[in-house]
């Protein structure tokens, strides 16, 4: 069955202009009925990276969570929402980002994902991994990503909003295993994304996130919702609303190399809003992205520094908190004398560091091919 995506405009976050839209998504996929029976548990998984206010564009805006659990509750669900955040407890996050807000308005429930469970196997990655309790209880999953550029994965949407099943600090010991191949770490994703298989994707981009993603860019309009039932549909449609290919984005250039279906744009069904409509020029992308996917394999050990970034410390800017040397997956940050100190040879630029810091202190370093390769493709732009 050829999967199906949905699009509609939405300029801003009125509570009005949200409602319509998402009414006109759910009109084109059969309505919320269709996903939600009568009495069944749902879970919603917005995405709460950290206690970041909405105009920051972390987070997946409250007036969206509004409006979802409106509509699960109207066709009978017992709603619950939650995630488990990168930095700070669910409830400290939930609350800053004004998700436990509209949690309270709308009488839904609380899902704090502290429990987990040891499942597997999940794929031919990682043989067993540990989910929040609160994802396997539920009846029916309504997966909320916000989109967002990703330091690590080139793009964060509907299927690595998923990881956010692994609670805590189950997810740097999963960044350490895959070490610096990101090609595993998005076919992790992928057959994780195939596990949890949510009922819906819908995807906040009314106000979307260009540059440094998923939590030091800068908020980017899109203007739009889409929603579909195959995740990977929904990433491959959002994927090519901000401008990109899937060649930027390691999960959709895995989706590919494994045949996933709604892996490829052209094997979509398009529904409500025309895409080409909707789309806006390219957002601008992590610096962090590189370029050793191309190369032939024995190259990538003497080019991976020139074709590749790392991050490096603002000083200026950090505040010595200490939460990235904490996060760290590989610990190769430490603070020495009031100084933030980065051991480049032990680092996997997984960019856990930059996505958590709070006041954006990490920064970016583009090794010399590549600045010359970001180079030479604007100029072809222009």
């Amino acid at each position: 069955m050829t999967p199906r995506v949905a699009l509609a405009a939405a300029t801003n976050y009125h509570r009005a202009v949200v409602e319509q839209a998402l009414d006109s998504l759910m009109r084109e996929l059969g309505g919320m009925t269709a996903f939600v029976q009568p009495g069944k548990k749902v879970l919603i998984k917005p995405n709460m990276l950290a206690g970041k206010t909405p105009d920051k564009a972390v987070t997946t805006h409250p007036e969206v969570v509004r409006a979802v659990i409106r509509m699960a509750q109207a066709a009978g669900g017992i709603v619950s929402v939650g995630d488990s955040p990168g930095i700070g407890t669910p409830e400290e996050v939930a609350r800053h980002c004004g998700i436990m807000e509209v949690i309270e308005d709308t009488g839904a429930t609380f899902a704090p994902f502290c429990d987990s469970v040891r499942i597997g196997p999940v794929g031919r990655t990682f043989r067993q991994l540990e989910l929040a309790q609160d994802i396997l209880d539920a009846d029916i999953i309504i997966n909320l990503p916000k989109l967002k550029t990703h330091g690590m994965m080139g793009l964060t949407c509907g299927v690595k909003n998923l990881f956010g099943a692994v609670v805590g600090m189950r997810k740097p010991a999963l960044h350490l295993q895959a070490g610096a191949d990101k090609s595993l770490f998005a076919l992790m994703l992928l057959e994780l994304a195939d596990h949890i298989r949510p009922a819906l994707t819908i995807v906040d981009a009314i106000i979307g996130m260009e540059g440094n993603g998923p939590g030091s860019g800068d908020p980017v309009p899109i203007g739009a919702l889409l929603a579909g039932t195959d995740v990977v549909a929904v990433d491959s449609v959002a994927t090519r609303l901000v401008g990109m290919t899937a060649a930027d984005v390691w999960t959709q250039r895995l989706a590919q190399q494994t045949q996933r279906r709604g892996s490829r744009l052209a094997d979509v069904e398009l529904l409500g809003a025309p895409l080409d409509r909707l789309a806006v020029p390219r957002i601008r992308p992590a610096q962090s992205a590189d370029m050793v996917w191309g190369l032939p394999q024995w190259l990538h050990s003497p080019l991976r520094r020139s074709l590749s970034a790392r991050p490096y410390a603002d000083h200026h800017r950090c505040r010595q908190c200490g939460l990235c040397v904490k996060h760290c997956p590989p610990q190769a940050m430490r603070l020495t004398h009031g100084r933030l100190h980065i051991d480049y040879r032990r680092c996997i630029e997984c960019f856990c560091c930059q996505e958590l810091c709070p006041y954006g202190a990490l920064m970016t370093r583009q090794g010399l091919l590549l600045r010359l390769t970001r180079w030479v493709s604007e100029r072809k732009k222009s």
